[in-house]
């Protein structure tokens, strides 16, 4: 039997915004699978150092969750923010309004903010079974 915990929802929103910006930064597509993959694959070597930890040390559990909230913070703060705030200044040359992006860049942040609301609510509703 295979559950499929819905809290992994949020990866694919994570992992297709992580390689929208690898894309961004210059990277060819080739390039930013191998990188996205790659980082995906560092989870596994975190979720390994956390139950290790978490094992041996029941109280630090409030901590990690503070600095990982921190760091959250820190990439939305310093490095999307200010890429939302200012962008290329290529955007008036091709013909895009710049009220027209900022009501996209909020329709999407808005509906990742639904999103995860959405699973975090219902996570512990939503099952899937599948039996081998």
């Amino acid at each position: 039997m295979l559950i499929i915990e819905p809290r992994g929802c949020v990866n694919v929103y994570i992992h297709s915004g992580d390689f929208a910006v690898l894309l961004k930064a210059g990277m060819t597509v080739k390039q930013a699978i191998v990188y996205n993959l790659l980082s995906a694959m560092m989870a596994y070597v975190g979720m390994l150092i956390g139950t290790a930890v978490g094992q041996y040390a029941n109280n630090i559990t409030l901590w990690i969750f503070a600095v990982t909230a921190g760091m959250f913070l820190y990439v939305a703060l310093v490095d999307m923010l200010p890429e939302m705030l200012h962008g290329d200044g290529d955007n008036e040359e091709h013909g895009y309004c710049p009220v027209g992006q900022f009501i996209l860049q909020n329709l999407g942040l808005v509906l990742g903010f639904a999103i995860m609301l959405v699973i975090a609510l219902y996570e512990d509703k939503i099952v899937l079974d599948i039996q081998f």
